[in-house]
């Protein structure tokens, strides 16, 4: 970064193909070394989707999505597709980390700030979801009347039960409502998205989807939603930067089997169509191979 210009090049190799921890620890010894702050010194060198994404790369796992969160919220409006996201697919202990960190850095609580700007069922198993402490293991013993319910509550009455719908897909565990899904296919012959989808609208039929695939797979819920993100007009380096930061170092590589399986392309090569520069490169970087 000294002088005049600036070695992207570098910047790329030394930061997009680094781990997070490593990352934390070259920004401390450049803290050590130069007296500065590597992420301002970033900021003020880069600019663009690239800055956002090696900004976002700087941060650590649990910030980046306490400040997404807060960033969905605080905004004008709200970003429910942020909030679906994070809440759905995140680990019970990864949502408490968050709920600390959001209080720390922004002096407010998570939930009372997703509580003012939601409302209804959707807020409801939202605050379910934020307490991060889902049942551990398979109860053998509610496996079928948890079907039994979740048909009783759609499909089987007229009007809809929703708080059933929530309190058994926002507790249960992923092994068990696994089991909950087979149980109600063999019921009514169908899966339950197509209940939730015919049952639900809004926000709280999309958080219950989402619920639905991270349950199934959340390698594939996060292959659906790159292909969104880029598979459309213009693309949505939002949902694409966020997903490729966050999800580097979790599962990239079973969200790239997914993608390959279900789209017959691989990621690599719909990053590299839908992209362009130094920003590619590092989403590439992320990404790791060509499938």
């Amino acid at each position: 970064m000294k002088g005049l210009g600036t070695d992207e090049d570098a910047i790329l190799m030394l930061l997009a193909a680094r781990s997070n921890d490593q990352r934390q620890q070259i920004k401390a010894a450049y803290k050590q070394a130069y007296g500065k702050d590597l992420i301002s010194a970033l900021k003020s060198e880069l600019g663009g989707l690239f800055e956002s994404l090696i900004v976002a790369l700087m941060t650590t796992p649990v910030l980046y999505d306490a400040t997404l969160l807060h960033k969905a919220i605080k905004g004008v409006g709200t970003d429910d597709d942020v909030l679906i996201e994070i809440l759905a697919s995140r680990s019970g202990r990864h949502i408490r980390d968050v709920v600390n960190v959001y209080k720390k850095e922004f002096g407010n609580k998570l939930e009372k700030d997703i509580c003012s700007d939601t409302s209804g069922h959707y807020q409801k198993l939202l605050v379910i979801l934020l307490q991060g402490s889902r049942e551990e293991g398979v109860d053998e013993a509610k496996i079928e009347k948890d079907a039994k319910d979740l048909y009783a509550a759609g499909k089987g009455k007229f009007g809809t039960d929703e708080e059933k719908f929530i309190t058994i897909l926002g507790n249960r565990s992923a092994e068990h409502l696994r089991k909950v899904f087979e149980a109600y296919k063999k019921l009514c012959g169908s899966d339950i998205e197509d209940s939730i989808e015919g049952e639900t609208t809004g926000n709280l039929e999309n958080l219950l989807l989402a619920v639905v695939k991270c349950t199934r797979s959340v390698p594939a819920f996060f292959a659906e939603s790159l292909y969104r993100s880029m598979r459309r007009a213009g693309t949505d380096d939002d949902t694409l930067m966020r997903i490729m930061v966050s999800r580097s170092e979790v599962d990239m590589l079973d969200i790239r089997t997914c993608f390959k399986e279900t789209y017959g392309t691989s990621l690599y090569t719909t990053i590299q169509e839908d992209t362009t520069g130094d920003y590619q490169k590092a989403l590439l970087y992320l990404c790791g191979a060509n499938d």
